[in-house]
């Protein structure tokens, strides 16, 4: 008879953290380098930095134009074909088919999912703004849902800590609602973005028309920036994947550090059911896993469990966890598991023609535009009356191809080359409320082909979000009016929940046990244990790209999750 008297040695680590995206890599580098013999759980397939196809392909290679084809859309993506502008030949391989993984829908919900290593921190939008008091503080002095447990001061060293690693690029302004951070020299506004910040300075003095703060590294350090990493060669193929390393990712930076440690061991096709709980001791003892490939039911234990599946799919996860204990999910207690689920909301905006500026061009194709930080609700002086919260904008200015109708040989190819004029462009993100009836759930009288129950959206913008998104619109025309733009066009195409992929809520941070399912710590409040440090945790949206908030709550909690074992807390 063979005995494996390993067997339990091989099942076992000190931690366990679920997905490998933005704050899933963190947290397992933060745990590695800490010490900790650390198993990552990836839903999808491997990959591995510098597996990107169409990183290196010119527009030309790409078929179809870079389009999708109706028919391949239709098949895979039948809940997404309002997002077909997104799904593109150059990322379609990062984007998760709906026909490999449904969903329901009572009120509209546009998911966007990546189910490999890297999770979506392949493809990011890496805008990154600090939160203030004023986000902290908002849900307290309205009186909205729940109050934050922690302030700007909580988090402002992590957020340091950080950006420094990530490698942030920004200009500092002072601005009380994005505070500054540690910036690398800022992608330069072109002559058209200054000429719209120096206008719009002179019109509406707080409103601020400053570089994108993005997450590319415009200048490398290889004793900071760890990793793959290497300075950015302004190709603006960001979504592909970077074999440069350039852009912050999982698989370029917190995941190789974490490799080196010795620690780390992934385990990718890994479809995580449920977090084993142990009423005897309060605590969950592991995770109970089908292998996606094999169909293998499989469990390892843990003394600390990470969870950073998405805001989606760690709430599903926890709520798929009952027991005798928590028939209503892993530390649901209070029931607003599920709950106040958020996104940014936009599609709309506007845009025109910048006269002028013929004589100028510009080099390269930077990755990133131009940021406009909320100037709403920020102090008695800019309060609104018809809502609450506020909006910011992303958008960039670029001198457009001139393409004139009727030539054709010489003489079209003569005129292709001469740049058109300048057109300037920008589109407005807005704070979605922690409204409690916004949610998801799980039917479990619906199971897919892994034995998961489905899980089910019910959320939708309300009066506030429209209110806000009429002057959102009407802000945009003002400013670009005020550069002397022409030829002013404005949308205000209402998005659904999820098609700004910055999903939050559902697993909310708060300081009383019955109203929130995490404390301070990103710790589950009824099993000390578990910590949720993903967009599921967050009390409130903001208006800022939301990704350093997590990676920055990611690291302050395992600092703490490790403090606790070292004292033998845990």
């Amino acid at each position: 008879m063979n005995l494996n008297l390993k067997a339990q040695d091989q099942i076992t680590y000190d931690a366990i953290v679920i997905g490998s995206g933005i704050s899933g890599g963190f947290a397992a580098m933060e745990l590695c380098r800490k010490g900790h013999r650390t198993l990552m759980l990836e839903r999808g397939r491997l990959v591995k930095h510098g597996e990107y196809p169409t990183a290196g392909l010119d527009p030309w290679d790409l078929p179809h134009q870079n389009a999708v084809p109706d028919a391949e859309l239709k098949e895979h993506y039948f809940q997404q074909n309002r997002l077909n502008w997104w799904v593109n030949q150059d990322n379609l391989h990062w984007v998760n088919k709906d026909s490999d993984y449904s969903y329901d829908e009572i009120e509209r919900f546009d998911w966007i999912r990546g189910h490999h290593v890297g999770g979506r921190s392949i493809m990011w939008g890496r805008h990154c703004y600090r939160w203030s008091d004023i986000d902290f503080e908002a849900n307290l002095k309205e009186g909205i849902a729940v109050d934050w447990p922690i302030r700007y001061a909580d988090i402002a060293p992590w957020y340091d800590y950080v950006e420094t690693f990530v490698g942030v690029s920004g200009q500092k302004e002072g601005l009380k609602q994005v505070p500054d951070g540690v910036f690398l020299p800022p992608f330069e506004l072109n002559c058209a973005e200054q000429h719209l910040r120096e206008s719009v300075d002179g019109m509406y003095p707080g409103r601020v028309v400053t570089p994108g703060r993005v997450a590319n590294l415009t200048k490398y350090d290889p004793k900071v920036h760890l990793g793959t990493r290497g300075q950015c060669q302004s190709r603006n193929r960001c979504w592909r994947g970077c074999p440069y390393g350039a852009y912050f990712s999982s698989l370029s930076a917190t995941i190789p550090v974490a490799q080196e440690t010795g620690n780390l061991t992934i385990r990718e096709h890994s479809i995580v059911h449920e977090i084993v709980y142990d009423a005897s001791t309060g605590k969950a003892t592991g995770i109970r896993v089908k292998d996606g490939q094999t169909g293998e039911d499989l469990e390892f234990k843990a003394r600390i469990i990470f969870c950073n599946a998405s805001t989606v799919g760690t709430t599903a996860i926890l709520l798929n966890s009952r027991s005798e204990a928590f028939p209503d999910g892993l530390g649901n207690t209070s029931g607003e598991l599920g709950h106040n689920l958020m996104d940014h909301h936009y599609g709309m905006g506007a845009s025109g023609v910048l006269p002028g500026f013929e004589d100028t061009y510009y080099k390269g194709r930077k990755p990133n535009g131009f940021y406009i930080p909320r100037f709403r609700n920020i102090d008695d002086q800019t309060r609104r009356t018809d809502y609450v919260r506020g909006f910011g904008y992303q958008g960039g200015a670029n001198r457009t191809a001139n393409i004139p109708q009727g030539l054709f040989g010489e003489s079209l190819k003569k005129e292709i080359f001469k740049p058109g004029p300048y057109h300037v462009g920008m589109t407005c993100f807005g704070e979605l409320l922690p409204y409690h009836e916004n949610r998801m759930f799980l039917n479990f009288e619906k199971l897919d082909k892994n034995g998961m129950p489905t899980i089910t959206f019910d959320a939708k913008l309300r009066d506030n979000e429209m209110n806000m998104r009429e002057d959102g619109v009407q802000c945009a025309i003002e400013m670009l009016e005020a550069a002397g733009c022409t030829d002013i066009t404005s949308y205000n195409d209402t998005t659904a929940p999820g098609a700004c992929i910055h999903e939050m809520g559902t697993a909310r941070m708060g300081r009383d046990p019955q109203t929130s399912v995490l404390n301070k710590w990103n710790q589950m409040h009824e099993v000390p244990n578990v910590f949720v440090t993903d967009g599921a945790c967050m009390t409130s949206s903001g208006t800022q790209n939301p990704s350093i908030t997590y990676m920055a709550l990611t690291a302050r909690a395992v600092d703490y999750a490790h403090q606790r074992v070292e004292r033998k807390e845990l």
